[in-house]
């Protein structure tokens, strides 16, 4: 998981994309429906199936994806309207201060997807250790891989990102595979577990799924501004998450269902799958996090320019390791959740401005010569997580979605706050 990121996006990434370089947009879609497939989904599905059952853990993902896919189409749009990059659109509404801080943000989030798939990679290794009769160690194998992964993005990033093509239809075998070891044996099993590890709700779940998933959606523009109409655009949404989402959830709930087991590693091994599967696991974990890694210091260097983006890259590793070994895994759904309140406001702000206030704008003079802060859209993203965090955990909820809540509040106040700053220039 984590954020679009297209490394040809240098290129571009202060400058509106020329349109001799747009593609069509089932192609962009394609790409967007392969963020679905990971080891962090499989655990997000499992989690929701037991808590939930198997038509209520579907049904969620059908309803995060619908929404993902509005929210995509939004942001799509948008870019290709302008054909400007996620960190120009935010500039643009929040400042270059106020930037500054929501890429801050932005990058730290990557450090804990890191921590997230790192986790993975120890998991594996020491599942591979444990079925060849080896003691495994969780925390040697993180540290270890964690080193890899940081020098690897440091040395050789761009044969990564082409490893990910392969690894990709790789995991999707593996987990079609796993999901139909598990009907064969046990059928399909569609009731709740007795006593779920992350007991939640529907709206929980929910706006679990649309946080696993927001940031990929606020940070679509890096991909879809490179999309060749509109339309091109909402058709690469419509073919991807309401199509993706429910089928990995799906392939997730089987098994998870049938054994009561949310991790795939021990799926693999109790079905009897060998170590080699489980190394093919490792290799999504790898390609993942080195583009963690390498847009995250994307988002650090433009903040720090001074900064030589290789020190993002290793602090990136250092951090995100940490997170594995305090247990971040432990503490999954809480941070998707989190993800759910604090990036969908910032997605709707830069959207309102883009059909509002820049409709029809010329895109490169619209990014020239901009405050240091933008507080109308500073102080709404700020207020639209507090009110999120209510609603998510005090009941304080309009639609019992609190992802859901959090881009709804942030969305009303903001025009509401940019009208009041409109009357009062002009008084």
């Amino acid at each position: 998981m984590g954020c679009v990121s297209d490394n040809a996006g240098d290129l571009h990434a202060h400058a509106p994309v020329p349109e001799g370089v747009t593609v069509p947009g089932w192609r962009v879609g394609l790409i967007v429906a392969s963020f679905s497939i990971g080891l962090p989904d499989f655990l997000n599905g499992a989690h929701n199936a037991l808590a939930l059952g198997f038509w209520g853990a579907v049904g969620a993902a059908f309803i995060a994806a619908l929404i993902l896919c509005v929210g995509g189409c939004f942001t799509s749009v948008v870019s290709v309207r302008s054909r400007l990059s996620t960190y120009l659109l935010v500039r643009r509404s929040f400042g270059t201060g106020g930037a500054a801080l929501i890429n801050t943000v932005i990058a730290l989030i990557h450090f804990c997807w890191f921590g997230v798939n790192a986790s993975f990679f120890g998991e594996a290794m020491v599942q591979a250790a444990e079925a060849n009769g080896v003691a495994g160690n969780f925390t040697l194998f993180v540290i270890l891989g964690s080193v890899l992964m940081t020098v690897s993005t440091i040395i050789g990033f761009k044969a990564l990102d082409r490893l990910a093509v392969v690894a990709v239809p790789v995991l999707a075998v593996i987990l079609a595979a796993v999901a139909w070891v598990a009907l064969d044996r046990y059928g399909l099993v569609t009731a709740t577990a007795p006593d779920p590890a992350e007991p939640m709700d529907f709206g929980i779940a929910v706006s679990a799924l649309i946080g696993a998933y927001m940031l990929a959606v606020a940070t679509m523009p890096d991909l879809s501004r490179y999309t060749r109409t509109t339309r091109g655009a909402i058709a690469s949404m419509v073919l991807s998450f309401p199509i993706a989402t429910p089928l990995m959830m799906t392939a997730a709930a089987i098994p998870a269902l049938a054994t009561g087991e949310t991790s795939i590693m021990k799926l693999v091994v109790q079905f009897g799958f060998g170590t080699p599967v489980l190394f093919l696991l490792v290799l999504p974990t790898w390609t993942v996090n080195a583009l963690n890694l390498y847009s995250s210091s994307l988002s650090l260097g433009t903040t720090f320019p001074k900064v030589r983006p290789w020190l993002f890259t290793v602090l990136g590793g250092t951090i995100g390791a940490g997170f594995a070994l305090i247990g971040i895994l432990d503490a999954f759904i809480p941070f998707l959740l989190f993800l759910g309140l604090i990036i969908p406001p910032i997605a709707a702000i830069y959207v309102i401005d883009a059909l509002t206030i820049w409709r029809g704008a010329d895109s490169a003079a619209s990014i020239a010569d901009l405050p240091a802060v933008r507080w109308p859209a500073l102080a709404t993203w700020l207020g639209s997580i507090v009110v999120a965090v209510l609603a998510a955990y005090r009941g304080w909820t309009v639609t019992t979605v609190p992802a859901l809540d959090a881009t709804l509040f942030a969305a009303l106040v903001y025009v509401l706050v940019r009208r009041g700053f409109a009357k009062k220039s002009r008084v």
